[in-house]
């Protein structure tokens, strides 16, 4: 039976120097554009009457739908807000209040809520509910049925309602519109709490929908012993099946990355080892893995490692479905972190970000034959402030950066033909 559930960057092109950079401008009555600067935007962004805005946002996901329609979506005081493009970025659509009661929404960092539209032009859209335990949360989701112009209220996907860890999800959309969500997840440290048991890391768990999201299935575990602050990454392989990377806590204390192929949506296949670093450490690193499937069923890995003998950021790939991977390319320079990885055919990206003793920069590699060689860097922003973190969307042609720096406007800037 179902249950019913429910840093860094990012440049001013001014500084970059990219004069391609789109900025987002006004382009009728129906698009909204502000400009505020400095104090300025500081004092809107705290006013909680003040009309929303992605200036004030700390995150923002992006995501294209398959007409080419560029989403996002943000939190203003205690709010998810969505708006589209259908100008790669240049203007934006008013922001459509996603939950219209206010709740405690974590948006920082790897914190974000995740937006996907599917094949049929349903926007779905996962958060995670700050609870008032210490790292305690809820697994939030939410949909549209209307391009956008209204949303579902918002349900609880994890079924353990205890006031304790549910939190850094990762969706992806299936070709026939499943919706798959995986979490890490604290019920088994809590149960080995009670028995006098103990549990080292967190667990992972997921639930999945094959009806738009209107139900999910109840939870199921995927595997134990996860590390409890990293990323998960999700991605579809080309038989229509789930594939998702964590970090694990592997025997001795070991914190390296792990993959799973779903054998069918509801049966997780065998637990892999992604990477051979042996970083042994007591501690979370807070760094996760990146993931991206090509059409032709090639996995594509990146991680961050600081182990020992592996230092820094690593690229690999995978020909058999996850289970061998290549040997790790090592890139980036001490300071490093973030790498988030793309396929589109046989052409692969992978950025990240660096600081270089004064700007935070975000840098750029490609490969046009599957990972096998690679471009040299090259930087593809800069700035001195703070901001998020960078990610690569594409439109099925194009691949583009996706970042935002602190109290600036959102920003999409195309990285790829």
């Amino acid at each position: 039976m179902k249950s019913r559930a429910s840093l860094l960057f990012i440049a001013a092109l001014a500084v970059s120097g990219c004069a391609n950079d789109a900025t987002v401008r006004p382009a009728d009555d129906a698009k909204q554009h502000a400009h505020h600067h400095g104090a300025e935007t500081k004092g809107v962004c705290a006013d909680a009457n003040a009309s929303p805005s992605n200036q004030c946002a700390e995150t923002i996901s992006a995501a294209f739908d398959g007409n080419g329609v560029l989403w996002i979506t943000w939190v203003n005081n205690d709010h998810v807000y969505v708006q589209s493009s259908d100008d790669k970025g240049l203007s934006f659509t008013s922001p459509v209040m996603v939950n219209a009661a206010a709740e405690k929404i974590e948006a920082k960092g790897e914190y974000r809520p995740k937006i996907k539209p599917d094949a049929k032009g349903n926007i779905y859209l996962t958060w995670t509910l700050k609870l008032e335990g210490k790292h305690s949360g809820h697994i939030r989701f939410s949909r549209s049925t209307d391009g956008g112009e209204h949303f579902s209220a918002p349900v609880t996907v994890n079924d353990n309602l205890d006031i304790i860890s549910h939190r850094f999800d990762s969706m992806a959309i299936g070709k026939n519109g499943e919706i798959f969500i995986a979490w890490l997840d604290a019920r088994d440290v809590e149960a080995a709490k009670k028995a006098g048991q103990k549990f080292e890391g967190s667990s992972l768990y997921y639930s999945w929908s094959d009806d738009g999201g209107q139900h999910f299935y109840p939870n199921k575990r995927i595997a134990t012993h996860t590390c409890q602050c990293c990323r998960l990454d999700t991605a579809i392989a080309p038989d229509n099946t789930p594939v998702i990377t964590w970090r694990h806590v592997f025997e001795g204390g070991v914190r390296d990355h792990a993959l799973v192929k779903f054998n069918d949506w509801n049966t997780p296949g065998d637990t892999h080892r992604l990477g051979q670093d042996n970083w042994k450490i007591d501690a979370c690193p807070h760094h996760g893995p990146g993931l991206s499937i090509s059409e032709s069923g090639i996995y594509h890995a990146v991680w961050f490692s600081n182990s020992p003998t592996n230092q820094g950021l690593f690229y690999a790939y995978s020909a058999d479905a996850g289970r061998h991977f290549s040997t790790p390319v090592n890139f980036g320079k001490a300071g490093s972190g973030h790498p988030h990885v793309l396929a589109v055919g046989s052409r692969v990206n992978v950025v990240w970000q660096e600081f270089d003793g004064t700007n935070n920069v975000i840098k750029l590699m490609k490969s046009a034959d599957d990972g096998k060689s690679w471009s040299k860097p090259e930087v593809i922003a800069q700035t001195a402030k703070t901001g998020d973190q960078p990610f690569l969307v594409t439109d099925g042609e194009k691949i583009y950066l996706s970042w935002k720096a602190q109290q600036q406007d959102y920003r999409l800037k195309p990285v790829a033909e």
